[in-house]
This record gives C-alpha cells, structure tokens and sequence, in this order.
C-alpha cells in the first residue's frame, strides 16, 4: 500500500473494508489523538476513548463521511468523547456525594450496623420470653411504666413485676450475650 496515499483515498479504503488502510490510519494518529486526550483526561482513559474511537470507526466504516479533513475530524471526535467522559464522571460523582450524605451517618457511627443487628435481635428475643414476663418486660422497658404502674395494670404485686423483669432480663442477657457490653446501656 502506497505509504503517501491522501485522507480521502484512506478513508474510502477503510469504507470499503480494508485493514491495512485502517492500520495506516491507527498508527499514525493513535498516539497524537491518546496525547490530546490525556490533557483533558487521564492516561488510562485517554488511552481507552481512542481505542473506542478507532474501534467505531472501523464497525462503522460503511458509513463513514468525513467532510473536514480526517485529521480535524479525528481531533474534533476525540475532544468530545473527553468531554462526554468528564461529564459522565462529574454526573456520578454528584450522585455518589448526594448518596454520600444521605448515608454518612451510619458509615462514621461504627456502631450503626451492630446497633441494628442487636435491635431485631433484641426484638427476636423479646417475642420467645414467656407471656407473662413478656407482657410486663415490654411495659416496663418499652411502655416506660413504673413497676408499681406495671402491676396495676396486670393485678399483680409489685414484687411479682420485679420478679418477671429480672427473670426477663436474665433470659435476654443470656440470649443476646454476644451483645452484652452494648446491651447493658440500652436495658439499663
């Protein structure tokens, strides 16, 4: 193939199919086209929206006008995929910040996920005490009643509501003993 061949005749060689005309092409203007590009991105991505560009070339070759010079129009392609890029990335970016801080609380607070899990444990391990312990635990813990209010509720001595709590609590803690140090601040 003639090394001095014109932009029009290589590109009507590569519409036609033809890989030498097309490797002519991509060895004189890939690395130019992956410098330009590394001004407005990195080298890597540079390096990738060139490939991508020389690859659409060549799937759609068929119909491939160029009506600036080839040169131009490699340079010009090759700018707005850049921009295409930053843009893409600046638009994730701005979704990863607004996600970010919709969640940032729970990623600083180490004890988020622990608090969680101990919490449907707790729950969980509330629901299996028996009827009546469950009844006067919830009351007293949960319904924030006194024991002596507590007792008026169920007709029972204050000292039968002090018992089921302390049994209560002695059945939680050995259910949820994994979760002993953070349970005692949350029962007590």
């Amino acid at each position: 193939m003639n090394k001095n061949i014109n932009d029009k005749e290589l590109i009507e060689q590569i519409r036609k199919g033809d890989e030498k005309a097309f490797k002519q092409l991509f060895l004189t203007y890939y690395a130019p086209l992956c410098e330009y590009a590394s001004q407005y991105v990195s080298d890597v991505d540079s390096e990738e929206l060139v490939q991508d560009l020389m690859l659409f070339l060549w799937e759609t070759r068929e119909n491939l006008f160029i009506e600036t010079s080839l040169q131009s129009y490699l340079f010009v392609s090759t700018k707005h995929r850049c921009l295409n890029a930053i843009k893409r990335n600046q638009f994730h970016e701005r979704i990863h910040d607004q996600i970010y801080e919709k969640i940032k609380d729970q990623f600083e607070d180490p004890d988020y996920y622990l608090v969680n899990e101990l919490s449907e444990n707790i729950r969980k391990a509330v629901q299996e005490l028996p009827d009546t312990y469950r009844e006067t635990f919830i009351l007293s813990r949960f319904g924030e009643k006194t024991n002596q209010q507590v007792a008026e509720k169920l007709g029972v001595s204050v000292k039968t509501v002090e018992y089921r709590i302390s049994q209560s609590l002695k059945i939680l803690r050995h259910k949820l003993k994994d979760y002993l140090p953070l349970l005692i601040t949350m029962l007590n």
